[in-house]
């Protein structure tokens, strides 16, 4: 479309945006970008992001002619921060294309903005008579109102059309999203629609448990001081007769992600500050946007136990695959893992379940977009974020078997599935809908946390960072699991994954600063140790090292 082109009434339009983004000033020299967990910094320097964001969510829905989703978040980051993530029509994240205009719009001086929005709308073919819905939401964050009010000040700039659903889980808002563009067939587009649809699912699958009897299951969450504990509170209602929870870091006191939640716990390695835990009491942390989730014990020594995500992809896709066996139906399924996933579980989903495991490069995205070659791909990070998605054919399939099947078992090993299905949130993480999936799953199996945990052991590791003057000078092929960038290094990490037993290592550059990650793994946890602090030097050498070279732990 040549700029010639539009008419008197989008010139307008696009003065009304410029007037408006002079009251939402970009910071001198500040420059962003888009990830994987969209734009993040303080929160003070997020205002002329918000308005813009809320430019190119309009822009979006018209290219896609669907409803497009704003999150205010910035999910396990301190307080102070904030953040802001684009939904897509499916309730996926915004595709890679989109990323780079939503890193140019933000970036671009006030007398840049005309010519960088005319470019989208132009290389996009975008008519700016073609209606526009963008559905927003926001954490709990101090900051979180206001920069809302800017995303909704973009919008209408646009002259658009916006539902401000307030406070949401990030999952709840891509659940929302997804509703809406498919007229109802995921669900009610309402957070009640959410809590019913789960609930329904997860009440349907626990009464089929053996020996439940009167006994209400009892789980304890750390709710990370954020949108996740309120929800939470608000869903109990919904399962109350299924299950009781006692919450923690429920917001009424403590600062949000501060010394709790599934990131300080996960890399911590120890309870939320301030939570005393019973021997074999299961706990689970959320993270301040409630997209991921861990659990964990204390043993009867006293001993901390973490079931990460690698663990919560190996008991629902072992329930999956038992499922399957039980209805006899063949279906193409994979668990999605990347690097950082314990070789104990890659081994054990190989060997024992006879599970293809694929790897990707680490960041949600990529473990989403693989998971989706398959009929039912089941992904999750190390850190506890992740989903399972099942595709269009193999539901309709399980279905036809449920409605059909004549055997009472197999009848019954369908339902169950098509209950899982429903109770999966397929667009995103979401540790609400996890928690429930692994209840119900331990419920079903008779499993207590500590018999899950005995599935297999993990290996013990190690991970450490590098500092560097240029992380770019790392190259890396095969999901990050090899260099190929400076030389010599990926043959120096070979040899001496050699000198341990049950070992590998692999070294990755960090997405935003100028580190090198490292991960060792090997039989015992001195023999990890030693290991990761070999490769670590070996980097400090190879790959230009700054300050003082690692230390042995």
């Amino acid at each position: 479309m040549d700029s010639t082109l539009f008419q008197e009434s989008e010139l307008m339009k696009m003065e009304a945006v410029l007037n408006c983004s002079s009251q939402h000033e970009k910071p001198c020299g500040l420059i962003l970008q888009y990830g994987t967990a969209g734009f993040r910094t303080k929160a003070e320097h997020l205002d002329h992001v918000m308005y813009r964001m809320g430019l190119l969510a309009v822009l979006r829905s018209k290219k896609t002619k669907s409803v497009i989703g704003v999150m205010v978040t910035a999910s396990h980051n301190p307080e102070e921060d904030n953040g802001v993530k684009l939904v897509d029509p499916m309730g996926e994240m915004l595709v890679q294309e989109w990323e780079v205009y939503a890193t140019d719009l933000a970036n671009a001086e006030q007398n840049e903005l005309q010519a960088v929005l005319t470019d989208i709308i132009q290389k996009e073919c975008i008519s700016l008579q073609q209606e526009a819905s963008v559905a927003i939401g926001r954490d709990t964050r101090p900051s979180s109102e206001n920069l809302a009010h800017a995303v909704i000040d973009g919008v209408t700039a646009l002259n658009s059309k916006y539902h401000d659903y307030g406070l949401v889980t990030t999952p709840q808002l891509h659940y929302i999203v997804c509703c809406c563009n498919t007229e109802g067939r995921y669900g009610t587009p309402t957070v009640e629609g959410y809590y019913n649809k789960l609930s329904s699912a997860f009440n349907n699958l626990v009464k089929q448990a053996h020996d439940q009897g009167d006994k209400k299951k009892c789980l304890s969450v750390d709710g990370a001081n954020g949108i996740g504990a309120l929800k939470l509170k608000e869903m109990e209602e919904y399962l109350q007769s299924a299950i009781s929870v006692q919450l923690y870091n429920d917001g009424s006191r403590g600062k949000l992600n501060h010394l709790c939640g599934a990131d300080y716990v996960k890399v911590q390695q120890k309870p939320p500050q301030g939570v005393e835990i019973k021997p074999g009491e299961p706990f689970c942390s959320f993270d301040g946007d409630a997209d991921r989730i861990v659990y964990y014990y204390n043993d009867s020594v006293g001993l901390f136990h973490l079931l990460d995500g690698d663990k919560i992809a190996t008991l629902i896709s072992t329930f999956i695959k038992e499922l399957l066996l039980k209805i006899d139906l063949t279906l193409k399924m994979a668990v999605v893992q990347t690097a950082y996933a314990n070789g104990s579980s890659t081994r054990y989903l190989e060997e024992v379940m006879k599970v293809p495991v694929y790897c990707a490069k680490t960041g949600v995205k990529h473990l989403h977009h693989k998971a989706q070659e398959f009929d039912i791909g089941v992904y999750f990070e190390a850190n506890g974020h992740g989903t399972v998605l099942i595709s269009k054919t193999a539901e309709e399939q399980i279905r036809h078997l449920a409605n059909m099947e004549q055997n009472d078992e197999k009848k019954k090993a369908a339902n169950m599935l098509l209950s899982l299905i429903d109770l999966i949130n397929q667009t995103v993480g979401d540790a609400i809908s996890d928690m429930l999936v692994i209840e119900a799953i331990l419920s079903l199996k008779g499993f207590t946390v500590q018999t899950w945990d005995a599935i297999y052991t993990d290996l013990p590791n190690r991970q450490l960072k590098v500092k560097v003057a240029d992380r770019k000078v790392i190259e890396t092929t095969d999901a990050e699991r090899r260099t190929v960038k400076p030389p010599g290094l990926q043959e120096k990490i070979d040899d001496l994954v050699k000198n341990y037993n049950m070992s590998r290592s692999f070294v990755r550059p960090s997405g935003t600063e100028d580190v090198v990650r490292v991960y060792a793994e090997a039989d015992t946890q001195e023999n990890a140790d030693r290991l990761a602090h070999e490769v670590s030097l070996a980097v400090f050498h190879i790959a230009g090292g700054v300050g003082e070279e690692p230390k042995p732990l």
